[in-house]
């Protein structure tokens, strides 16, 4: 439980800007940390998701700030959604799941689907991509006057290693948080399921200049002795390359600053 087993959820903060990425089940303590910090302050947040599979997006009903007035809450997301995006995320809140309809939310809530890929949060401009993963998923590079942050939380490695556009994508950022799921003994079991290994992910990194590497979407029948088992081999293959690259698996209450701030 040293890594914890709630599903994504990843808060950056640029200046006032506050940029939550994915609705997972971690939502939820960041709702009660950001009603603890703002007390009765306005909050203007905005939340990027990858895609609307249930372990992104459950969290959303148990946000706290969505119950409140003062909350500003800006969602974007790919067009994938089977119904659209509006529907995937308010769909969960019907009657037959949740007791608290989305249209008796109190606070201010815009969703609106990707339509260009290339936009701006504040101070931070982003990039989206498609990642390769059962139905449109995507991930997100963000570059703040802080560093470059990318988030592909779920994709697998292309069919015979042409992965050019990905390392393009992730080129020389600051924090790449990547799906590592499996090692490479389990990924050949899993081939196609739209997850990745950590062999992929730190040549991927390495390739890209990337400088820190934090392992994601841990399996779930993996305990933390797995997870530690990953880091060490990863920090391993790193060192067999010469390389510099930082790396380290993502856990509960992780803050990474970037570039000292």
């Amino acid at each position: 439980m040293r890594y914890g087993g709630n599903t994504s959820c990843i808060e950056i903060r640029c200046g006032n800007d506050i940029i939550i990425l994915d609705a997972g089940t971690g939502l939820r303590k960041l709702g009660q940390s950001l009603l603890a910090e703002f007390k009765q302050k306005p909050l203007n947040l905005t939340l990027l998701i990858s895609h609307t599979h249930w372990d992104h997006i459950q969290g959303l009903p148990f946000f706290a700030p969505i119950y409140e007035s003062r909350c500003r809450l800006r969602i974007l997301g790919s067009e994938g959604a089977r119904s659209g995006l509006e529907s995937a995320l308010t769909g969960q809140m019907e009657s037959t799941y949740f007791p608290v309809p989305f249209s008796k939310l109190p606070s201010n809530i815009e969703i609106e689907e990707l339509r260009d890929f290339n936009f701006a949060i504040g101070t931070t401009l982003v990039s989206a991509q498609r990642a390769n993963h059962p139905g449109l998923t995507v991930g997100y590079r963000l570059f703040s006057p802080d560093g470059v942050i990318v988030f592909f939380p779920d994709t697998e490695p292309r069919h015979g290693g042409d992965d050019r556009d990905m390392i393009d994508f992730i080129r020389d950022a600051d924090v790449l948080i990547l799906d590592s799921q499996y090692d490479r003994g389990e990924y050949q079991r899993h081939t196609g399921w739209g997850h990745g290994c950590v062999d992929d992910s730190v040549s991927l990194a390495l390739k890209a200049g990337v400088k820190k590497l934090i392992l994601f979407h841990h399996d779930p029948d993996h305990d933390d002795k797995k997870i530690d088992a990953f880091v060490r081999y990863a920090r391993s293959l790193v060192k067999t390359q010469k390389g510099k690259l930082k790396v380290e698996a993502a856990r509960e209450g992780l803050l990474i600053p970037v570039n000292g701030r």
